[in-house]
This record gives structure tokens, sequence and C-alpha cells, in this order.
């Protein structure tokens, strides 16, 4: 379907009624990589056209460290500009007190949704964040060069790590001097959080803390998984890893220059593109495992939150509700490989046409491994950019993962007492 059509189509999908007595001005403050910004106007467009308000797009940077830290800044400062926030998974604990309680407005919409993820965005029984879609990350890979050089897609990363420096060296003795074994997300910031988790789990090193709120990270199988991933710096990743985030490991990725890539799966609809490099010559698998261990995917995800300072509220409700419905959640899942936090969208024949990463990540997403948020509160940001910069410390050659971990224990635990018990 062409995407203007399917834009109008989702604005009655959703229900909206034209000709309301009062038309809102809006505004909607959303981070974006790819094309978020693109797809996120065309169905606010439809949207206006429909219902007679009005949105305007306030931009954030990429950073999600970067986005939340102004987030907390407009709310505490009780911000009447923005009325609604496009929101990661992991703040709903921490902004809670200055968004809308959803629940009653979306009763009826609830049921259609992934019970963990709307448990997720539910702090002390109010629904602060309505789902918008989610994600777990994915490895991709050459098919072109795997099967080239005659090689699998990797279950450990000891495997992929064989694989990534054998195909890099042969395609740099060939003359491809550009290309690189693997990128991922190496720098201080919340993505490196989800990366570090990933390692650290799949070798079964625990979660750096535990549901119940004990701080499990300083362990030798943690310590190891760091350890690995610092061998990968200037072997089969490049020296750049440690300042990229997911647009930087794309654009290395996109250009043709690597075998492997950690990353979510917007980027798969953008690897397909015609101005891809890597159109038609690459695939995804469940990220790798550590011996003994097994894949984790950490939960990512992104949600919508109406502000209680908002002169606009029911619009804003409006709004969500629209952009979180099976239609735009279906729009958004062709055009950009965004995963549906409804289930039955998992199924859908068009998507799986479009999109076959979408209908093959359902389990993915049941089984994603969630960040602490929950257990650490309204401290989740303090912890995880202490558990980010312990581990760019490492990955950059400074201390090793032991010492790293250790002095990262001690700082949770002070944290930890102040905090979050």
């Amino acid at each position: 379907m062409k995407l203007r059509k399917i834009a109008v189509a989702l604005a009655a999908a959703s229900g909206l009624a034209g000709g309301h007595a009062f038309a809102a001005e809006l505004a909607v403050v959303s981070g974006a990589v790819g094309k978020d910004i693109s797809e996120l106007r065309m169905q606010l467009d439809a949207f206006e056209e429909e219902s007679g308000h009005t949105v305007k797009i306030v931009e954030m940077p990429a950073s999600t460290t970067d986005q939340f830290g102004q987030y907390r800044l407009w709310l505490s400062a009780g911000n009447e500009d923005i009325d609604v926030y496009r929101t990661d998974v992991i703040w709903a604990p921490q902004l809670a007190s200055s968004f809308v309680d959803l629940t009653e407005a979306m009763k009826d919409e609830v049921g259609k949704h992934n019970p963990s993820i709307i448990e997720s965005q539910t702090v002390d029984g109010k629904l602060v964040a309505f789902p918008m879609y989610t994600d777990a990350p994915a490895l991709y890979y050459r098919t072109d060069l795997l099967e080239k050089y005659g090689k699998e897609p990797p279950k450990t990363w000891a495997e992929l790590t064989e694989i990534a420096q054998e195909i890099q060296d042969k395609e740099r003795e060939a003359g491809n001097t550009q290309m690189n074994g693997f990128v991922f997300q190496g720098a201080p910031y919340e993505g490196l959080t989800c990366d570090g988790l990933e390692w650290v789990k799949s070798n079964g090193g625990g979660q750096i803390v535990s549901p119940d709120g004990e701080i499990t990270i300083n362990n030798e199988k943690a310590a190891a998984a760091i350890d690995m991933a610092k061998g990968w710096v200037g072997t089969i990743a490049p020296e750049g890893v440690l300042s990229y985030k997911e647009e930087e490991s794309r654009g290395v990725w996109q250009t043709g220059n690597a075998v492997f890539m950690r990353n979510w799966p917007y980027a798969y609809a953008l690897s397909n593109g015609d101005d891809s490099a890597v159109k038609g010559k690459f695939d995804v698998v469940p990220l790798p495992a550590g011996e003994g261990g097994s894949s984790a995917a950490c939960l990512g995800g992104w949600n919508l939150a109406v502000s209680k300072y908002s002169q606009n509220q029911e619009a804003a409700i409006e709004l969500v509700k629209y952009l979180g419905s099976e239609a735009a959640q279906k729009q958004r899942a062709i055009n950009q490989s965004r995963l549906p936090t409804i289930p039955a969208l998992y199924d859908d024949p068009e998507i799986a046409e479009a999109q076959p990463i979408v209908a093959e990540w359902g389990s993915v997403v049941e089984n994603a491994v969630p960040r602490p948020s929950a257990p650490t509160k309204r401290q989740y940001n303090e912890v995880s950019k202490e558990f980010w910069t312990a581990v760019n410390e490492t990955l950059s050659g400074r201390g090793t993962a032991a010492e790293n971990l250790d002095t990262l224990e001690k700082r949770l635990r002070r944290l930890k007492r102040s905090a979050w018990e």
C-alpha cells in the first residue's frame, strides 16, 4: 500500500471523528533514529486531517541519555509547552509523577497489547505511558560473505569473534581495507548499558541488579564477558566503536564495511533501502550466547505519555490512543520494521511480506531481558550511568573488568543505601 493511503486509512481505523468543537494545538517531543521523525510526521498529518487538531514535533538528539536529561528538566519545571512525551520503556518509574494516569482512557485498548509491556508502564497502579512499539536487538550478518567463506551464523560470542576475524582479514588481504568484523554500540550512554547487559547476561553473569534489588554485577562471569568485548576493540571492531551509537554502527554496516552488526530492528528496513550497499546481502539471527549460556536480547521500546502540565490533556490522550493503535503499529511495522506491542500483528501477512524480521521476532521480544529500572526505581538512570561508565572504561583499556566492576559495586551500594531501599 502507498504510504499516504495507509496513513489516511489508519486515521479512520483509529476511530477519530472530525469536526471537534475545540481544535487543540499540541506538541509532541521525540528523539529519533533512522526515519522516525518523517514517519511520525506522516501519521500526525493524518491525525490532524481527521481530528482538526494540529501537532508540532519537538525534535530531540538521538541519544536516549540526552533525551532523558532534558525531559527531567522540563517536567521538574512544570513545562506546559509539551503535551506528549515519547518515552523509553525504562523511564516510567522515574517520570511517573509528572504524567497523566491513562488507565481509564485506555481501558478498552490495553487488552490488545502485550501484558508485560503494559505492566512495565504501570507505576503504583497507574498507567503512565501507552505503548507505541517494542524493541529487541538482532545480530545482523552478511549472507554473501558468510557463504563466500563457508560459514554459518554464529551461535556463541566465541564463534562470532573467530568468524569475524577470519573474514575481516581475508577481505582486507583481497583489497577491501575498510572491512570490519563487528560493529556495536560502545559509546558511554544508555545504549552501552543494553549491549553490556546482553554480554553479561548471555554469559551467566546476571542482570546488574536482580529483580529483588540485590546488586549482582561483580562476579567472574560478568567480568569475563566484558573483557571478551574489550578484546574486540582494535581487532574485529574499529577503535572508533568506543564512540559509536546506533546510527554510527549502522553507517559502517550499511556502507558494506562490516561482517556483523548488533542493532535494533529499525535498521532492517533501512539496510534494505535502495541507497544501501548491503541490500539483499544480509539477514538477522538472535544475538550469540556466552559459553554455556543463552542468547540475551535487551528489552527496548518506546511509549507515549501525557504531561500533567498540558493544557490540552483530552486532545493529547486522543493523539496517544491514535499513535498506539493497531493501525498505526501496523504502518510502523511495514514502513520501518518497528516491532508491535500488539501480539496479533505478528501474524499479519502484509507485515510478514514487507518486513520478515517482524514476523520472526515475536519470541525474541517475549524472552527479552529487562534493564533493572523496576528494582532501582527513581535511581535507574544513575545506576545505568555507573554501569555504562564501568563498561566503557574497560573497553577503553582503563582498568580490567574485574577492577571496574569492583568499583561499580561500591558505587551502586552507596546509591542503594541513599535511594532505592
